[in-house]
């Protein structure tokens, strides 16, 4: 069993070696934008594929349990709005609690493990990418200084950036400039005068 799994281990690393391998070959491009460039585009780039990747994936448990979730929670909020003491109770007693928070459960737990999976799971892997292919010798190498951005400061040593949180720093502003794009677009569809084949 131990030689077996010391087989097993030679092998995902060689596999993980062999897609870093792949992954420096495609983005030897992006070294022509410094490493503040690169390192930029790649979080903006996995960024958008997460959100890509969290709008397109659904599962038909996540879906069904979407279906049942909101069922019973539209009941729930149309018995609390109801002015109607006797139609309220009606609707309550129709409501299963225990199902009703079954459904929430899953739902709840099926929405973490797609999320983990489309939005979290690709940010950790280009982050451990990053983190491998800028690491300060990597960066001496390719750039000829050991750190990504060099901030100064008006007394003392000037504070010296590295990947990892500068690829921290770029994830956010890129969800950042998607959350502006998508408002802009919301409200460019909404001002759209209508065209004349419309009604």
């Amino acid at each position: 069993m131990e030689s077996f799994l010391d087989s097993l281990w030679i092998k995902i690393e060689a596999l993980v070696h062999h897609i870093r391998l792949l992954l420096d070959a495609a983005f030897l491009p992006l070294d022509a934008l410094g490493p503040v460039g690169a390192i930029f585009i790649l979080a903006f780039v996995t960024v958008l594929l997460t959100k890509i990747f969290s709008a397109k994936f659904n599962t038909k448990r996540y879906r069904m349990l979407k279906e049942q979730f909101q069922y019973w929670y539209n009941l729930r909020q149309e018995a609390n709005r109801c002015d109607d003491p006797e139609k309220a109770n009606r609707l309550k007693r129709n409501i299963d609690q225990a199902e009703l928070n079954r459904v929430y459960y899953d739902y709840f737990f099926e929405g973490f493990m797609k999320s983990l999976l489309t939005r979290y799971l690709p940010l950790f892997l280009m982050l451990a990418y990053v983190n491998e292919a800028f690491k300060p010798s990597q960066l001496l190498e390719r750039f000829g200084r050991t750190y990504v951005i060099k901030v100064p400061v008006h007394a003392g040593e000037p504070i010296l950036m590295g990947s990892v949180f500068w690829f921290f720093l770029c994830v956010l502003f890129s969800y950042g400039l998607c959350s502006l794009g998508k408002s802009i677009g919301k409200k460019a569809r909404t001002r759209r005068p209508p065209s004349q084949g419309d009604p």
